[in-house]
């Protein structure tokens, strides 16, 4: 997002936290309904471009959301949707990018509020990894012909019992409303975002060996140090990693052989 989209997004971000630091409000509902309204302004594009139409009054976009949805989702909800349409947002389909965000993001927060969001993070991470490893699984969650209810009940078959309910339906709603995006992509920015609540970066980490607890302490914390924020660890193992430790921190790299930026790291983990 650009310009006045960037500006909207940034502002109906500070509304949801605000909403959800009270622990009146139901971040769990909250999320299902912004997601509903999502595959709603998703799927009516003419509706989408009325509430961003520029021309209109904010109020009076703000009113029909009220119209429209007041009956079908809680105050909380439809409030927080009228804050949306009153802003101005650079093309219609950033409003439905937005409500997407913050779906997911009340999601999390409803995990974060139970003490789940690591054991989500971490799901959300391996489904990535057991997506990557199969050929067979990721055409079928990507198949175009195959009806929503089909992908979900092979979901259900992957997840259900095995992971967290909010993983599920986090992974359940990129997959069935793709909306464009690679799974892989998708699965990133959902690990990106449940990083945020925590105000943490996200580092992938792959070792020749699996790393015992300390030493993930203490790669953990070199890295936090190394980029002045809280680091969440994502680790995997390959024997074949060379150097025998491979982190990767956005688009940065830092491999076994250029382990002198981690050189107190590096030194704790060989001792």
């Amino acid at each position: 997002m650009n310009g006045a989209s960037r500006e909207a997004l940034a502002a109906a971000r500070e509304r949801l936290d605000a909403l959800t630091d009270s622990t009146s409000v139901d971040a769990a509902r909250l999320a299902d309904e912004l997601a509903a309204v999502t595959a709603l302004l998703d799927r009516e594009v003419s509706l989408r471009r009325v509430l961003t139409d520029p021309a209109q009054a904010g109020e009076a976009k703000a009113d029909l959301v009220q119209r429209l949805l007041g009956a079908q989702v809680s105050g909380t909800t439809a409030d927080l949707v009228s804050g949306l349409v009153r802003a101005r947002w650079s093309q219609s389909r950033d409003l439905v990018d937005a409500l997407e965000e913050l779906a997911n993001t009340a999601d999390l927060t409803a995990a974060q509020r139970t003490g789940t969001l690591d054991d989500v993070e971490d799901e959300l991470f391996r489904f990535g990894r057991i997506v990557s490893s199969s050929t067979e699984l990721r055409a079928a969650l990507t198949n175009r012909s195959a009806t929503t209810s089909a992908k979900g009940e092979l979901l259900r078959s992957l997840l259900g019992g095995r992971a967290r309910a909010t993983t599920e339906r986090l992974v359940t709603r990129l997959v069935t409303a793709p909306r464009g995006r690679s799974l892989e992509s998708g699965l990133e920015s959902l690990s990106k975002l449940a990083a945020d609540r925590r105000d943490r970066m996200v580092a992938t980490v792959t070792s020749a060996v699996p790393l015992s607890d300390a030493q993930k302490q203490r790669l953990g914390a070199a890295l936090a140090k190394l980029y002045g924020r809280k680091m969440h660890l994502n680790l995997d193992v390959d024997p074949e990693v060379l150097g025998g430790i491979r982190v990767q921190v956005g688009d940065e790299v830092i491999n076994g052989s250029l382990a002198d930026r981690l050189e107190d790291a590096s030194r704790r983990l060989a001792g």
